[in-house]
Order: C-alpha cells, then structure tokens, then sequence
C-alpha cells in the first residue's frame, strides 16, 4: 500500500506550492501543508484560504505545461507545533538547515505515524541527520533524498500568496532511499517523470545528495569578496550572481576556487567509496545546456583528465556562455534573454524586525560547514573549502560588529553546526 495516501509537506515557500500540485494531481492524495509561525508564512496562509484553499502553478515556458496546474490544499497548519492527524508521508520542502528543528517541533504522536521523509532539497549528509533525528520518533520511517528540487519556481507576483510560476524544470534528478529500492521511490520517480523530468536511482541516499549542483558552485559564487561586499555591506549598485566582471563575482580566480572545491568534495566522496561526478559533464547535461560551439563534446567527457588550467579555462567558457539563455529567441534587436541576471540579495530585516541572512549564503554556509565537518571527521584536506568558510566568517564577524546595538538574527553568527555534524558523522561512520 502507498505511503502517499495523505502527505504533509514541511515549508510555505514556492517549492510548496508546485510540489502540492504535482502530488495531488499525479498521485491522487491528501495535501497538507504547514510552516513556521513568521509574517512570511502568515502572508501565504491567509491569502490561500482567500482563495478557498485553492493553489495555482504557471510555468514560464510551453514546453514545461505538464507542470501546471491547481489543487485544493485539504489542511493548513500554522506552526509545527499545530500539525494534527495522521500523515502518511512527510515531504520537507524546507531548507537542509531546518531539517532537524521542524522534525523536532512537530508532535511526537504525529511523527510516529509517518512512515515516509522525502528530502526536496537536501545537502551531504542530510539523509544521515534525518535518520538520526528520527530516532524514537519515527524510526521505521524510510527516507529520500532527492539531489534537488525539479526546477525554478518563485512568488508569480514577488510576494508570498497561492500563485506561484515555474520558470524552468530540471532535465534529471538524482534520488537515493534508505531502503535501496521501494514503492514509495518508484511513485516519486514516476510523479516527476510525468513532469517531464528524468530520476536516476542511486544505491544509497548519499550518492543522491553528492549530485546537487549547489554543493559545487554556490559557494565559490557566494564566498567572495565582491559578492559578500554586495551581500553584507554594499548593495548599490545591483551585482549578479552569475555575471562576470565587473556586473558580478565571476573572474579566472572565482573559478580556479570552484573547480578545486569541487577535486576536494571528490576526494571527501572517494575515501567514502562513492564515485564523484565530472563537474563539467555536471553543469551542462544535468543544469543548464550550452551550445555545442562553445565547449565540445570531447572537452566536457575528459573533463576530469585535462590538465588544471584547462580545467579552469572550460568552467569560465561555461559561465560566459550562459551571460544570455542561448536557446531563448533573440528580439528584434538580437538581444537573447539575459539569463545571467540573478540579483545578489542584501541583508534584510525579517518580519521579526531582526537583520537576517538571504538564503543564498546562509544555507550555502551550512552545506560547506557540513562538508568541512564531514572531512576532519574523514581525515581528509580541504585547504579551499577551509579558506571559503575563513573569509566567509570573516564577513560575518565584521558585518555584526558594523550593526552592533542592532537586532540581528542567529545567521550573523560564527557556527559551529556540532549537533547536526554528530549525527551525520554517527551516520556515516556505520556505513563506511
């Protein structure tokens, strides 16, 4: 019998939205959807019951209509100390740093109930943590990893509500169960193969979460100077996450940086027994497609057998290529869709009225913390990921002192991430 006859999905951000709509309309089951008490999430819940618990997704582009759509949400709960009933599967579309506080806010009576954890987004070691958070909990239940969420999906009008549009739907996820292969995986790769995405089935969660591209790229684009200048200190004028000089972050160093963590990742993997991934073969079959002119076949296959500086050479071709989407239609100018401009979000002020973060660095900063953890623990050298996190806690601790007096969130502190890294490490050390 399925364990998505009622699903309970963790988190009141856009993800939420479209991952209700794909699971009702593909699989038929009872939505849930519940989040922390904040004036973001009370925005989302008050203007879904508006609408009759009703929720919309659009998609920005033809080819990804399977994705559309609307649903009734059955249940709302505001908070996760409110979660009532039985839920059959627990879907936390939530960031991979909030696993193990909503696991602990929500009922024990209701936990021992599930008997499924789908990870939308979860980061190395996550599906370890969950496992050990779950113990006495749920400790039956089976837990997924999937490598990412299945594409880009924000606000349809910039602010939290029931209608949200999809701008892009991933090619191939990657997912990986505690249990190896289940029904339960087998529905969730069918669900997503509707929507026109392709999931490979790793044999252990793991393999799964070491295939998000976000481990790899995001924090050498985050964890630089001129984009922690724009993130912490000076916003104006606008910088993008993925233009090169002088409009964003993106120089031969920026690079050089990005294809080294991603040599250490691998070693991480490796001592494990794990295959890595071929980072360029990555970035252009699993994320964002270029054209064949502009880095060939043989270059991206021997990717990992080229010498460094050619190594670094490719992945800057690669960014450049992508300044403007190179499939999108040129207008009448000939100007193609600049894809490359992704804001650099500032600091703001939450509906707390503390300074926080934006989620790009603050998760970035607990992914590559885990990783650095999971290293020592390993016994493995990672001089780049060491000196990303160094310069990156460097800004925190300058940022804080720049706004002392001021109300600040736990994000402008130097962490240490101890509990989280116990668990995942406890993990790890029984299988490997």
């Amino acid at each position: 019998m399925s364990d998505f006859r009622r699903v309970l999905i963790a988190g009141t951000g856009p993800t939420s939205v479209q991952l209700a709509v794909m699971l009702k309309d593909r699989l038929g089951c009872t939505i849930g959807i519940a989040g922390r008490e904040s004036a973001r999430s009370a925005a989302f819940f008050a203007d879904v019951e508006r609408n009759g618990g009703v929720v919309r997704v659009d998609v920005q582009n033809g080819k990804d209509r399977a994705a559309a759509g609307e649903c009734p949400v059955d249940e709302l709960f505001q908070g996760y100390e409110a979660v009532t009933g039985e839920w059959d599967a627990l879907v936390m579309a939530v960031t991979a740093d909030a696993y193990a506080q909503v696991l602990t806010r929500i009922d024990r009576d209701v936990l021992s109930r599930v008997r499924c954890v789908v990870l939308v987004s979860p980061t190395f070691g996550s599906n370890s943590l969950v496992r050990n958070c779950l113990k006495g909990r749920a400790g039956e239940a089976e837990v997924i990893s999937l490598s990412s969420y299945l594409g880009g999906t924000r606000w349809k009008d910039g602010t939290p509500s029931s209608h949200v549009l999809t701008a892009a739907v991933k090619k191939k996820l990657y997912i990986g169960s505690s249990r190896g292969r289940s029904e339960n995986l087998d529905l969730l790769c069918d669900a997503h193969r509707r929507l026109g995405v392709t999931t490979e089935v790793m044999g252990t969660p793991l393999e799964a979460e070491t295939r998000n591209i976000s481990l790899y790229v995001h924090p050498a684009l985050f964890m630089n100077e001129i984009s922690l200048d724009a993130v912490f200190f000076n916003p104006e004028p606008v910088r993008y996450v993925y233009k090169l000089v002088p409009e964003g972050p993106i120089t031969p160093t920026l690079v050089n940086e990005m294809v080294n963590q991603w040599k250490e990742i691998g070693n991480i993997i490796g001592k494990m027994g794990l295959k890595g991934v071929n980072l360029l073969r990555f970035m252009v079959d699993d994320s964002y497609p270029i054209r064949p002119e502009s880095i060939s076949r043989e270059d991206i296959e021997r990717f990992e057998e080229l010498p460094p500086v050619h190594q670094d050479y490719l992945v800057y071709v690669r960014y450049a290529s992508l300044l403007v989407d190179p499939f999108s239609e040129p207008d009448a100018n000939g100007r193609y869709f600049d894809f490359s401009a992704v804001p650099l979000r500032p600091v703001f002020v939450d509906g707390e009225g503390r300074w926080d973060v934006p989620r790009m660095p603050k998760e970035d900063y607990y992914r590559t913390k885990v990783i650095q953890g999971v290293a020592r623990h390993l016994g493995v050298d990672c001089p780049t990921i060491d000196k990303l996190i160094s310069r990156y806690e460097r800004t925190l601790e300058e940022a804080a002192r720049v706004r002392a007096g001021e109300p600040l969130s736990d994000a402008f502190a130097v962490q240490d991430f101890r509990e989280d890294l116990a668990m995942i490490c406890e993990e790890i050390t029984k299988a490997w």
